[in-house]
């Protein structure tokens, strides 16, 4: 089984799902009832009744933890309880992985025998953020695939989807009162293809957007799944469809076209009371469409030379009593802090606000390896632990010149499931700030589905055990598990890199990336992370 559980008791016999196997649970958990039947009934072709006393029985025990489960099977039935219906749901995920991989395939499987073997297990996650940080921004992800990466995450007991929605690139979200944004700021005349700065355009657009009714439906598709989905708009840098849309919004005021290039783009936001009220009008839209209680903005990688060489931006600095432009960036990020913590919300920023004044409630995702984690959590702010050397599923998954693009570092499975969150120089009190971590998969080199696929699995098979279970870990015995669990990605169709290399059309001859050693991108991270060392 894959998250791998705290505790499994074999037993004797098994369970076998015939025609006469019924299903209970009370009305509290009619919908997690409804998810199971869902799951059970296209491969076997059973029509899983309900009744009292029923086959298998969903129930909740207050003497677990609400993500935690406790999983009976005996040759009799099986039990499924949750300390809340988010532990029954992940029962269920757990019972499916008991059963043959051919459960998740889509369409009656003939001849198959549907038996369960007898077992106890007993389970609950060490941490309550697991998640997984999707760039929609850099290439658009249909709906339909997004509502499959969520099944995908279900199946995998994740809980967050980082929903990462405009960039340079692009603008993904419908903003009524700024209709430009996605009519002018959805769409790019091209993508640059390679990852060097001499990397040529594809001379073919590209875009996309979600509707506000979309977003509803994605939101609610992954409540069902007990997933949160945490929206980001980039601020006040990675704004450059944004200021292609209303050019108004940027320090120079030229028009500009929907950013073609990967990178970091100088291009940024002036700091005017009419562009804070232009982004707190979408913000407004934001939270009426995610009740998630993190809203993302961003504040990562956002050049200041357009500020110092403005006068108007110097002149604005002196209103507003500020003397670098350091802290110009965190006085903007501060007045979107303000907004939503009026509104019942938490920020969500890249580690690079740490170079600023915060608010208490700020969560921070620590993206650059580890010290924006230790900074905040010995300030007392929330952390989500998600460093670049361990889990941004977007770089090269080994040294091999076949890998597509290659990015950064090699990050092999190996390496992803030796995650661990919470950084060890920090005291038990300081760790109780760690929130979790979560994968990160950045698509500038992942034009489509199948190549998402590639970059996230069996990578984030990884990464969901290393958040799921303790940090005393084997990964001897998780390769062992993972041969089972490939075969339940092969029925569910994902196309997942092997062991030994991409297919030859997962690769991407002749297209050239930007590889480093370990050793230059410690070195470059060092530099990047020299304003926010831990106190």
């Amino acid at each position: 089984m894959i998250p791998r559980p705290t505790s499994r008791v074999p037993g004797q016999g098994e369970l076998v799902l015939d025609h006469g196997t019924t299903v209970a649970a009370p009305d509290e958990l009619a919908g997690v009832l409804v998810r199971l039947q869902q799951a059970l009934r296209p491969a076997t072709g059973l029509r899983l009744r309900e009744s009292s006393p029923a086959t298998v029985t969903l129930a909740l025990d207050d003497g677990l933890e609400p993500e935690g489960f406790r999983l009976r099977v005996t040759s009799h039935g099986a039990t499924v309880a949750g300390g809340a219906a988010a532990g029954v749901f992940y029962g269920c995920q757990a019972l499916l992985q008991l059963l043959p991989p051919a459960i998740y395939r889509r369409a009656p499987v003939a001849g198959q025998r549907w038996a369960i073997p007898a077992v106890e297990i007993t389970d609950a996650p060490r941490f309550g953020w697991r998640g997984v940080m999707l760039d929609v921004a850099r290439h658009f992800l249909p709906k339909a695939d997004v509502l499959r990466f969520l099944d995908l995450m279900a199946m995998h007991r994740l809980n967050v989807l980082h929903l990462h929605l405009t960039d340079d690139q692009g603008w993904r979200l419908e903003i009524r009162r700024y209709p430009r944004l996605t009519e002018v700021g959805a769409w790019r005349r091209e993508s640059q293809v390679g990852a060097t700065p001499d990397a040529p355009g594809d001379g073919r657009p590209h875009g996309g957007y979600y509707t506000q009714d979309d977003i509803r439906e994605i939101v609610a598709y992954a409540a069902e799944r007990f997933i949160t989905v945490v929206p980001e708009i980039e601020s006040p840098g990675h704004v450059q469809a944004a200021l292609a849309a209303y050019p108004e919004l940027g320090v120079t005021g030229a028009p500009l076209e929907v950013f073609t290039r990967w990178g970091i783009n100088p291009n940024v936001l002036n700091a005017e009371e009419s562009t804070v009220d232009f982004f707190t009008g979408v913000l407004d839209e934001v939270l009426e469409l995610f009740p998630s209680r993190w809203i993302g903005v961003g504040g990562d990688e956002c050049p200041r030379d357009q500020w110092r060489a403005d006068p108007r931006t110097r002149q604005r600095m002196a209103e507003l009593g500020l003397g670098r432009e350091e802290d110009l960036q965190a006085w903007f990020i501060r007045r979107l802090d303000d907004h939503l913590t009026a509104a019942g919300r938490r920020l969500f920023g890249w580690d690079e606000i740490l170079e600023g004044d915060l608010a208490p409630g700020t969560t921070i995702a620590s993206w650059r390896g580890m010290t924006g984690a230790v900074t905040a959590a010995r300030r007392g702010y929330d952390v989500v632990a998600c460093p670049e050397d361990r889990v941004y599923l977007d770089y090269r998954q080994s040294d091999s010149p076949d890998e597509p693009i290659p990015v950064a570092v090699a990050l092999g499975v190996r390496d992803v499931y030796a995650f661990d969150p919470v950084p060890p120089e920090l005291t038990d009190d300081e760790a109780g700030h760690v929130l979790g971590g979560q994968a990160n998969i950045w698509t500038e080199h992942a034009d489509s589905p199948r190549t998402v696929d590639y970059l996230a699995f069996p990578r984030l098979c990884a990464a969901a055990e290393a958040l799921w279970g303790p940090a005393d870990r084997d990964f001897a015995d998780f390769e062992e598990r993972l041969d089972t669990h490939l075969a339940r990605l092969d029925a569910l169709g994902v196309e997942y890199r092997r062991a030994d290399g991409p297919r030859p059309w997962q690769r991407r001859p002749g297209v050239p990336g930007r590889p480093f050693t370990r050793e230059q991108r410690s070195a470059h991270i060092a530099r990047l992370v020299a304003n926010i060392s831990p106190s």
